[in-house]
């Protein structure tokens, strides 16, 4: 009875450690955690109780991905009797979050043939085209939308504008456009372009002062939002020490 109440207890603290470790991979808090988890099993449950736990809420779009499938072969039949443009951004926005970005764009390519009116499918076609890597396509896309609505999508239209100058040959208003909307957006992604946008151009000094804005927010950040945040502050220290 001893030997198997041991192996019942090792096993689940194997499990337990398993569990800490493969959640400290994939979301790399504070490396203290790590000798925390290897020191003792009840290391690994104090840190299940405090990391993984509340990073729960995050994996809520895990959960959704069956019923997304779901929906998108639906609307793919619906789509053979009524290719409406509704339909075709509907499919769309659904394979981007599934990060099929070519069917993506394909279906807002669709989507804007019937209806222009709307900025929607144009920023989600210049958003499928920059995942592909396909700044030009997207250029004209996302110019269409900020000059329709600078403040379109909480301003990350412009941010990414501004990127998708800096990546199409065009630094000036890359420049101008970062600068811009850096003086109200606290956007960790247009700070993360921003400062990379200044690291290419050798502005190093200027790439380091933006990264370390990035990671000034995270001590005054709820936890949910430090949690968010995450793999920006990642990025941020790597390209400080890319730019060191």
């Amino acid at each position: 009875m001893g030997w198997l109440l041991f192996y019942v207890f090792s096993w689940w603290s194997i499990a337990l450690r398993a569990v800490a470790i493969i959640h400290f991979i994939r979301r790399r808090p504070n490396f203290f955690w790590l000798w925390i988890i290897l020191f003792h099993w009840v290391g690994a449950l104090v840190y299940i109780a405090m990391e993984v736990i509340p990073d729960a809420g995050l994996l809520k779009t895990s959960f959704q991905v069956f019923p997304r499938r779901k929906r998108i072969r639906e609307l793919e039949a619906a789509i053979l009797d009524n290719p409406s443009a509704g339909n075709y951004e509907e499919l769309g926005d659904l394979y981007l979050e599934e990060g099929k970005y070519a069917r993506a764009r394909e279906c807002f390519n669709r989507s804007i043939s019937s209806r222009t009116d709307s900025p929607d499918p144009f920023y989600r076609r210049g958003i499928s085209a920059m995942y592909l890597g396909d700044f030009a396509a997207a250029l004209p896309d996302f110019e269409r939308v900020v000059s329709k609505d600078p403040q379109y999508d909480f301003q990350r239209a412009a941010g990414l504008l501004a990127h998708i100058y800096a990546n199409t040959g065009q630094p000036d208003k890359a420049d101008a456009l970062f600068k811009e909307v850096l003086k109200t957006s606290t956007s960790s992604e247009t700070y993360y372009n921003y400062a990379s946008f200044l690291l290419a151009q050798n502005r190093k000094e200027e790439a380091r002062n933006i990264a370390r804005s990035i990671l000034a927010k995270k001590p005054t950040m709820p936890g949910y939002l430090r949690r968010r945040e995450r793999p920006w502050f990642r990025r941020a220290n790597s390209l400080l020490k890319q730019a060191s």
